[in-house]
């Protein structure tokens, strides 16, 4: 959906998207610290209006600022400053709203004020960006939901055209050809990596699979290459998670980030 706009200014984009779950365990996992890690990135929330959300993306880089509207279970508000160089604040807002059957629709707006152009197609790229961690937000409210989480995100830069960028980093995975519900397990040489196949997309900005982890641990993995300017970039994000008994959720994590910066770069390099 392109961007729109009015006379005040205004110019947004909006989305919305059904989810598992009551009011309260949605908001929990769009409004809070740990519920955003359990499906986004690392964040931290102060849970009042005039505190401040931050979003931790690795490397150093974050994005934050203040929160605006904060109306549990239903609404939550907030802005980011200088989300895109010299581009004036983005505001968002989240609704969600009860369905029948433990289910809710949330709806995401993202907008910002200005008499100029230069930021409509990045303020429209949400609109591609977000698909993704919506299933993995409906996968985490299905099976795991409320358990503690541990995010790792590891990019390395293809060489090579999206493509075949893709057919390779699947196939060293032992991923070309999945189906979705098939279980599928990485081969000796490549990070452990086991599961049932969720979701597989493909466009000419973005290919992604998406699957639900018993190995190395219970989680979300998310594989895919993207189409950057200038750029094409294999990425892998995974969402792990313990239970009452896990004792060293945050020390598995690291250690599957170490994994990963290790092997991503060298498979990435055999590409060119």
């Amino acid at each position: 959906m392109a961007v729109r706009k009015d006379d005040s200014g205004r110019r947004w984009v909006e989305m919305e998207f059904l989810v598992p779950g009551t009011p309260e365990q949605v908001w929990d996992a769009i409004a809070t610290g740990p519920g955003m890690g359990a499906w986004f990135t690392e964040a931290s929330v102060d849970e009042f209006v005039g505190g401040t959300v931050t979003f931790h993306f690795g490397d150093g880089v974050t994005s934050s600022g203040p929160v605006t509207a904060w109306e549990p279970p239903v609404r939550f508000g907030y802005e980011e400053v200088g989300w895109s160089g010299e581009a004036p604040p983005v505001a968002t807002e989240v609704v969600v709203t009860s369905r029948s059957g433990d289910q809710c629709v949330v709806r995401m707006v993202h907008s910002l004020f200005t008499d100029r152009d230069d930021w409509d197609d990045e303020l429209e790229s949400f609109e591609g960006g977000w698909p993704v961690f919506f299933s993995v937000l409906r996968l985490y409210l299905r099976h795991f939901g409320g358990r503690p989480a541990a995010p790792v995100r590891v990019m390395a830069p293809c060489g090579t055209d999206a493509g075949r960028a893709w057919a390779d980093l699947t196939a060293a995975l032992n991923l070309a050809g999945a189906n979705v519900g098939e279980r599928r397990a990485a081969p000796p040489g490549a990070p452990a990596l086991g599961g049932d196949v969720e979701l597989i997309h493909q466009d000419l900005e973005n290919r992604y699979l998406v699957m639900r982890l018993d190995e190395p641990a219970a989680g979300i993995a998310v594989i895919g290459v993207h189409c950057m300017p200038g750029a094409e970039t294999a990425s892998i994000s995974l969402f792990l998670y313990g239970d009452d008994t896990a004792d060293d959720l945050p020390g598995v994590a690291a250690g599957q980030k170490r994994t990963w910066e290790a092997w991503l770069p060298n498979c990435v390099q055999s590409l060119t």
